[in-house]
């Protein structure tokens, strides 16, 4: 579904670098001493944490990856490195810091519900010595890279005039920079490739409330020019991630369906993944839809905020579609831009009985190219067509029965009395209409970059296999 690139994408992750801390235990009882409970612990673990998540998410996707930031020279500081050999992340970049604690976030959990959580953090922003140390470091080695993210959880790292001489270095050296951004005053990103905002950052950033498409489209466009941003696009959660297309259109890469278990690093996956797509020679619409099925992988999973490359491919092949070939209009929109990467046919019709004329008209119309797409016309669209006795079968009938067929890739219902809507989405390589079209104008076929004329085997139709059964 994805063209990559051969190479392995060496990618550097900047920015504050913390332990996830968890404590699970059972509450039996009240506090005497206080109206709190008495939690006795049964385990604890920790995870990697805020830029560290980050960099986890690239190793697993396969990337060439390094981090840089500080820790404490203390017992997390040293688990956290550990950590980050165990999946052969570079830590070069790491300083630790004598009088600076790990940052570490502490949850207690009871019954799986968190009950509180303890931070352990020095939110004071790096010095000027250690500033210029991390960018002497970095000026050194930014050409070796192709991709920047810098993870901003307001820590102290990614100080205003740093995070500046960051995003000019990459810039001048020509490599993407990702930023997953903080606070409300987004100048000094200024000039990164893209920021990953959700709704509710972009509307403090922008004061505009996010309510509908064009108040979207309007806090984009102030984010795009106010950090003079190659790409701009925001996270919407649930409804996937938008986009604003070279001609400042908005567009949106939707989610795919998945049962959600814990939401959890879904935003650090799909940053990762951004940079991933972007590096391996995706374009922004692919990659958005790559970083959208790693997510969906992600919040499938309880206790794990990493995806691997196999797995997103999995998913797309065999987790989102494979007990269907039949998509929603949302769906088809999420697999677009993979399918592209093929020679996509587009055909149409009721499909109302199928018989022998249907199979070959597909079968030829198949052979034209590489991903055969149907437009099913919805029953209250053959009623329109055909009359208030049509149709016999139901569209799910209909679709469930085409769908049966080896030269059927995907099926798609539509409502409208003809596919031109439809055929201005999938945009295919060639249009397939039966012969029958010769000189009459075809639905959509501006769309196209071919129209195709089928022979229909004579004789054969549903309407006169339904009159003969009536007669």
């Amino acid at each position: 579904m994805f063209n990559f690139n051969t190479k392995q994408p060496k990618i550097l992750v900047i920015g504050d670098l913390m332990v996830d801390h968890y404590v699970w235990g059972k509450c039996d009882r009240i506090s005497p001493e206080a109206p709190v409970q008495v939690v006795n612990i049964k385990n604890e673990s920790n995870r990697l944490g805020g830029a560290c998540n980050v960099a986890a998410n690239l190793s697993c996707l396969g990337a060439k990856v390094s981090i840089c930031g500080v820790i404490g020279d203390d017992d997390m500081g040293k688990w956290l490195i550990s950590e980050l050999d165990r999946l052969c992340i570079d830590v070069g970049f790491v300083v630790p810091i004598k009088k600076r604690p790990t940052t570490q976030k502490s949850r207690i959990l009871v019954a799986n519900q968190q009950v509180l959580r303890v931070d352990r953090e020095d939110n004071n922003h790096i010095d000027d010595e250690l500033k210029n140390e991390i960018l002497s470091m970095l000026s050194y080695k930014m050409n070796t890279f192709d991709a920047i993210i810098l993870s901003d959880y307001a820590k102290g790292v990614l100080r205003d005039d740093l995070t500046k001489e960051i995003i000019n270095l990459a810039r001048s050296e020509n490599k993407f920079i990702l930023v997953d951004p903080k606070g409300s005053d987004y100048t000094k990103y200024k000039n990164a490739t893209l920021l990953t905002p959700n709704k509710t950052e972009a509307m403090q950033a922008t004061q505009i409330q996010i309510k509908d498409d064009e108040s979207l489209k309007e806090a984009m466009l102030k984010i795009k020019k106010m950090c003079n941003l190659e790409i701009c696009l925001v996270t919407l959660s649930e409804d996937g991630i938008a986009i604003l297309d070279s001609k400042k259109k908005l567009i949106k890469s939707p989610t795919i369906s998945q049962e959600v278990y814990d939401v959890t690093g879904a935003g650090d996956t799909v940053i990762a993944a951004l940079a991933f797509g972007l590096s391996s020679g995706l374009d922004i619409f692919k990659a958005t839809t790559f970083a959208n099925a790693a997510a969906a992988v992600v919040v499938g999973k309880v206790g794990s905020a990493t995806a691997t490359l196999s797995e997103i491919i999995s998913f797309l092949h065999n987790g989102a579609y494979a007990n269907s070939k039949i998509l929603q209009h949302a769906e088809l929109e999420t697999l677009l831009p993979s399918l592209r990467e093929h020679k996509i046919i587009f055909t149409n019709g009721c499909f109302d009985i199928l018989h022998r004329g249907h199979i070959e008209y597909l079968q030829k119309a198949k052979e034209l190219g590489d991903i055969l797409i149907i437009g099913l016309n919805s029953d209250s669209s053959v009623k329109k067509l055909k009359g208030e006795s049509r149709p016999i079968n139901s569209q799910d009938d209909r679709a469930a029965i085409l769908s049966a067929l080896e030269c059927v890739d995907y099926i798609v219902i539509f409502d409208e009395e003809t596919p031109r809507d439809l055929v201005r989405l999938i945009a295919p390589d060639v249009l397939v209409k039966g012969s029958d079209y010769q000189g009459k104008a075809i639905a959509g076929s501006e769309f196209a970059k071919e129209v195709k004329l089928v022979d229909f085997i004579e004789g054969k139709s549903s309407t006169k296999i339904i009159e003969k059964i009536r007669s």
